[in-house]
């Protein structure tokens, strides 16, 4: 076994849904997750190659025309392809970049003050863009001084640097910050919602098979339906259960279904712990999908007075669940909610 097999061998983990964790020196993990994991192999290079509405490209199309870009806020659920954006418009421009990761050096001032102010107030010797470009991911995660400090530079240094912000909630994102900014909603709506999954379906059967993998169109289109619009989740599926050398219907036994009528019952009980062993194992589905089975049930399982109280509290939570923290506190509290409030058959 050569030293670059003994290295990546000896330092993988499996603890994160099949997906390796690499923990030796940048560079060399750098090299490895561009070349074993999908997400990044086949991360798009250029907007052209990137799965958005049309409006939305339509945009970036006239920024790439322009040859500059406005400060931005992109903002949308996790998976939908913020960070790939962001790193191919500046591909496309040429531009010099540094990113950021909100959750992690991004939560420290000293941190973000230093690099970030090093980085955008010196001229680059080797671009042709006409700004540099400081990407912050997941901003939503970086502290209340750090956001100010950096609504601070983008003023300073607007000559020299443009920033683009990903998140996943921009509520999280301070006032300041977020009008200084172009936000843009990766939010899928209506009918995009079938020709973008659409092409991502056409995307994931290009890459399967690029790397020799045997799969069947049915699962694939149950695979994202599942995870919809969680491109990312889909792809590190897909490569979590090709490891056999193809993906057929036997993984659909792996798909967590939703037990709509076990819920019921321990609701009907007031078994909380049972109720929190269900939120728990099931937090692996949308949250949706999880609320509209949920509401479905209310008509057969409640007494005919609960369940306008049902609904309310059901509507409730799901406009939550667009911009709290914690999913699997919120949908707790909502059937919390429902087990004290409604009266079961």
């Amino acid at each position: 076994m050569g030293m670059l097999q003994y290295l990546i061998i000896g330092r993988m983990s499996s603890k994160f849904g099949g997906i390796p964790r690499l923990n030796f020196c940048p560079t060399l993990r750098f090299l490895i997750m561009s070349d074993f994991i999908w997400v990044e192999k086949y991360r798009p290079k250029t907007i052209e190659d990137c799965i958005l509405p049309d409006a939305t490209k339509d945009m970036f199309r006239e920024f790439l025309k322009r040859g500059e870009i406005p400060n931005m806020l992109l903002a949308g659920p996790p998976g939908i392809g913020k960070t790939t954006v962001a790193k191919a418009l500046c591909n496309e421009l040429g531009a010099d970049v540094y990113v950021i990761n909100g959750s992690d050096e991004g939560r420290f001032l000293d941190t973000v003050r230093n690099n970030a102010k090093n980085f955008a107030s010196t001229v680059s010797l080797t671009s042709d863009s006409k700004h540099k470009v400081i990407i912050i991911d997941e901003a939503d995660n970086t502290s209340n001084d750090v956001q100010l400090c950096l609504r601070a530079f983008i003023e300073e240094f607007a000559g020299n640097c443009r920033f683009i912000f990903t998140c996943n909630y921009k509520n999280k994102i301070l006032q300041p910050l977020h009008s200084r900014c172009a936000v843009v909603d990766f939010s899928i709506k209506g009918k995009e919602k079938q020709q973008i999954a659409a092409q991502f379906f056409k995307r994931i059967q290009e890459i399967l098979d690029a790397e020799g993998v045997e799969y069947d169109n049915k699962v694939l289109v149950e695979l994202i339906n599942k995870h919809f619009p969680d491109w990312r989740r889909v792809l590190n599926e897909c490569q979590r259960y090709s490891v056999s050398g193809k993906i057929d219907a036997g993984i659909l036994a792996t798909f967590s279904d939703v037990a709509v009528n076990d819920l019921i019952k321990n609701l009907k009980e007031k078994n909380f712990p049972e109720v929190r062993k269900w939120v728990v194992s099931n937090m692996d589905n949308d949250t949706t999908v999880l609320m509209r089975r949920i509401y479905d049930a209310c008509y057969t399982s409640l007494e005919n007075n609960s369940v306008p109280a049902a609904v309310l509290v059901l509507a409730k939570y799901q406009y939550q669940s667009a911009f709290v923290a914690d999913q699997e506190i919120n949908m707790l509290a909502c059937l919390t909610e429902l087990m004290v409030e409604c009266n079961f058959k």
